[in-house]
């Protein structure tokens, strides 16, 4: 089973690249297969791809379950 998660791009950087960051940790992916993101949007990432972009609710959504499935273990 894969597992996208979702991160916010703050910054974007030479070529296809792009910083994201998910609850404070800032990594560098690739946008090759998302086209036109931008700084602002939420995508998903999986192995240092974003594989495509979801709306800010969506992705708070997503982060609100993950933290609630943490906070039980």
């Amino acid at each position: 089973m894969c597992l996208a998660l979702p991160a916010k791009i703050v910054e974007m950087t030479e070529g296809d690249n792009a910083i994201v960051s998910l609850e404070g940790v800032k990594k560098e992916i690739s946008l090759a297969l998302v086209a036109g993101a931008k700084v602002g949007d939420y995508v998903l990432v999986h192995v240092g791809y974003a594989l495509n972009t979801i709306s800010p609710d969506e992705a708070e959504k997503t982060l609100a379950l993950m933290a609630e499935m943490e906070a039980a273990q």
